[in-house]
């Protein structure tokens, strides 16, 4: 019997972004998908992550990772329903994540496609405290943080999908955890809901002053995901040995000219060279791929006990991941970033 045909809604790269992506970066097509072959599976994409690092993919220049092509599919991970299996190891109705893309369906031969556990509060767990923003929270914190009880930790962010558990984390490791926020509403949320002893809003013009006084005893683990003027602030606060583990630099993504005022750079080395101060960027799951089990066997009890809470901010259709994606990187998501791209039924 011939297979159906199957037409897929997808984003495309149309250019490369100038400063900020708009939405004329983006083009919405929809393309008939062929047989599947033995050995693929066939599917449909429900909830799409949308995270900083796409930002990244949309430039050539050099980095870690090739860029997005002209033409080519937004890159991203994603949850999905397997709808038809020719692979033994997938059946149709199985729930599963991988970087699948922007797209409503998609063809794969089953490689970097891992199956959900059962019981998730929302299969999208998978890709917030459960997935890659947790994981690189965990991960980050507990091996290059290296945190103690009784340091104090600095994390930017805090209530985005990194940012809220890396404090949460450092909580349950008895640290006193002191996040950065944009907004009265995200930092009441921080420190009301997730319990961090203290939230700074980087909008007020005393913000720098008010982290200090936060920091009474200054800052042994600085979790960087911003930069800017956030680094700036906890740069002078830094204590002797301080760790800083590094996975993102969102105040810098849309940036395409180098930054005015001041020479920051010989403060920076002097404060590491006489503080012999630890900094170091990582990407997750080149660094720590094999080590996911260790992540989820730490990370699903709490969650379940509700030891670490998440908050997700859910878009409803694929077209409008770009103008969400866009508003991302200005920051006007609170939680993680998800874009519902069919229902789970």
């Amino acid at each position: 019997m011939p297979q159906a045909l199957t037409l897929n809604q997808r984003i495309v790269l149309v250019s490369r972004p100038v400063g900020a992506p708009t939405p004329e970066n983006f083009r919405l097509e929809r393309v008939a998908l062929p047989n599947l072959a033995d050995g693929q599976i066939l599917l449909k994409t429900l909830y799409l992550s949308l995270d900083p690092y796409m930002r990244g993919r949309m430039s050539d220049a050099p980095s870690y990772a090739a860029p997005i092509e002209i033409d080519e599919v937004m890159t991203g991970g994603a949850v999905s329903r397997v709808e038809r299996s020719l692979h033994p190891k997938f059946h149709e109705g199985d729930l599963v994540v991988g970087v699948t893309g922007w797209q409503s369906h998609s063809i794969s031969d089953g490689r970097n496609i891992i199956p959900i556990p059962s019981g998730l509060q929302s299969p999208s767990m998978a890709l917030g405290v459960l997935g890659m923003p947790g994981m690189t929270a965990y991960m980050g914190l507990m091996d290059i943080g290296q945190p103690k009880e009784g340091e104090t930790l600095v994390v930017a962010a805090a209530s985005g999908a990194v940012g809220s558990v890396v404090g949460q984390v450092a909580k349950i490791k008895g640290l006193r955890v002191v996040g950065v926020a944009g907004g009265a509403d995200k930092c009441r949320y921080v420190v009301e809901e997730l319990g961090f002893d203290a939230c700074i809003d980087h909008k007020r013009a005393d913000f720098a002053e008010e982290l200090a006084l936060a920091c009474f005893k200054g800052v042994d683990i600085y979790f960087e995901n911003v930069g800017g003027k956030v680094f700036d602030a906890v740069l002078p606060l830094l204590n002797p040995k301080a760790r800083i583990p590094l996975c993102g630099l969102i105040a810098s993504y849309n940036a395409h000219e180098a930054p005015s005022g001041p020479d920051r750079l010989p403060q920076l080395q002097r404060t590491l060279l006489t503080k012999r101060v630890r900094i170091q960027g990582f990407i997750v799951f080149d660094d720590y791929g094999d080590r996911q089990p260790e992540f989820i066997s730490a990370m699903a009890p709490w969650v379940r006990d509700g030891k670490v809470k998440f908050r997700e901010d859910v878009i409803d259709g694929l077209e409008n991941a770009p103008q969400a994606f866009i508003g991302l990187l200005e920051g006007r998501n609170f939680g993680k970033l998800v874009v519902r791209v069919a229902r789970t039924e």
